[in-house]
């Protein structure tokens, strides 16, 4: 209450969620501290299954009892959500009809002083510096350049490959795996039990991609918190692809937040807080990424939101496959303000389709014409060299992107990790060098 009436709200209320009974309870506290009008509108109590259906059991009289104990604490706007209806609502007018504007308002007690009903916002601990969760947080932290190989889950429940792959990108020297979670709505493997395959069987980091689509608030908190228990720590933070990407058309999409609130949410935890502002104890200790799309369609916006996620407690940020290098330089030269390590993606192109279905079935995905083009020239010859111009293409997006960012994140394509490596050719052995910082021109 306190923060939004700093902000300058008309109005502060709650509403849905609980009954009248906790309503009751948060509007005795906020009262004290805000000169704002003050709006409550509870449910008509928790619903109850009744044959399958959500009754809500509070009656007329019950609410228009608490009506009266509401505006009684302050309340200048009564009303109901859930499970009310017009026998609630006429009820509750007749109960608060005897209160005079006098009785219906408790004195305000200077904010300079704790209200002894309210508690302090608890800003929980300090969390572990960045440099000491994991070996990636560490190259992140000193500015060292990173590299990181994205390989898809397998279909089933073979993970064989995906080991073997992981292990030949851990001789090779990338720094980490990055796993993505049910990309384009496929069903695949669970991005965190492949991530502890990974690190448990083959030793390298992974990057886990966790998204909201799939899980509900208390499913995501759930998953963090066992996460960080078996040892995870790299975190890449996105809202997901919705389900009407993949093949399954009756599959539907929760979204209780996006990633915006999915990364306020992992930095609470890294604080030793849950949601709900209660300690869990000893904190979580995740690197907190996030994903950015140098060329969105409404540039604006998607400033805006990434303003948004380092507000939240973004770390670094890793894009979409770059193919444009001059839209990422402009991009980059947008978010001086507000700017965080940034990890580019970078895909290997395979053939024309592949170039073609990138550009136009992808979303986020921008493929310029002279890139199709070169694609279309290369694979007209033959499918060897479709594969080896885009290698070349990735090659030099790499290079080029490598002044400006602090990594890279270059895509398996089909899962073919040689190609990815290939990318990789005579950078692995440079990445120790030092990325450019925020305050280095981009």
């Amino acid at each position: 209450a306190q923060t939004l009436d700093a902000f300058g709200a008309d109005v502060i209320g709650l509403n849905c969620s609980v009954g009248p009974q906790i309503i009751l309870d948060a509007i005795e506290k906020m009262a004290p501290v805000t000169r704002r009008k003050l709006s409550a509108q509870p449910n008509a109590g928790m619903p109850r299954d009744v044959s399958g259906r959500s009754m809500y059991m509070a009656s007329a009289e019950y609410m228009a009892t608490y009506a009266h104990h509401l505006v009684q604490a302050g309340a200048k706007i009564v009303g109901g959500c859930c499970g009310t209806t017009p026998e609630h609502i006429a009820a509750m007018v007749e109960g608060v009809r005897p209160l005079s504007p006098r009785q219906a308002r408790l004195p305000m007690k200077d904010r300079r002083h704790s209200h002894p009903d309210v508690p302090p916002e608890n800003p929980g601990v300090e969390p572990v510096p960045l440099a000491e969760r994991s070996k990636w947080g560490r190259k992140i932290a000193t500015a060292e350049f990173v590299t990181s190989v994205e390989i898809v889950p397998p279909r089933g429940v073979d993970a064989a490959k995906m080991i073997r792959d992981t292990a030949a990108l851990r001789d090779a020297g990338v720094d980490a795996v990055n796993v993505p979670d049910g990309p384009r709505a496929q069903s695949r493997m669970g991005a965190l039990l492949c991530s502890i395959l990974i690190e448990q069987q083959v030793g390298i980091e992974t990057v886990i991609h966790y998204c909201c689509r799939d899980r509900n608030l208390l499913g995501m908190l759930s998953d963090l918190l066992g996460a960080s228990a078996v040892g995870l720590r790299n975190l890449l933070l996105i809202t997901g692809d919705p389900p009407k990407m993949g093949p399954y058309p009756n599959a539907t999409a929760v979204f209780d937040i996006d990633a915006i609130g999915l990364t306020n949410l992992v930095s609470n935890l890294n604080h030793g807080l849950d949601p709900g502002g209660n300690a869990i104890g000893q904190p979580t200790k995740f690197t907190v990424g996030v994903g950015v799309n140098p060329a969105a369609i409404d540039p604006a916006q998607e400033l805006k939101r990434f303003e948004w996620k380092v507000e939240a407690g973004a770390e670094y940020a890793i894009t979409q496959p770059v193919f444009d290098v001059q839209q990422l330089e402009k991009f980059l030269s947008t978010i001086d303000h507000v700017r965080i390590p940034i990890v580019a993606g970078i895909w290997p192109l395979v053939s024309l389709r592949n170039a073609e279905f990138l550009a136009n079935e992808v979303p986020g995905v921008v493929v310029p014409a002279k890139i199709i083009e070169r694609m279309r020239v290369a694979s007209a010859k033959s499918k060897e060299h479709g594969v080896a111009e885009g290698i070349a293409i990735a090659r030099e997006m790499l290079e080029r992107v490598r002044p400006h960012v602090q990594g890279v994140q270059v895509s398996a394509p089909f899962g073919k990790v040689e190609l990815a490596l290939e990318v990789f050719r005579d950078t692995l052995s440079r990445a120790n060098l030092r990325a450019p910082t925020a305050a280095q021109p981009a």
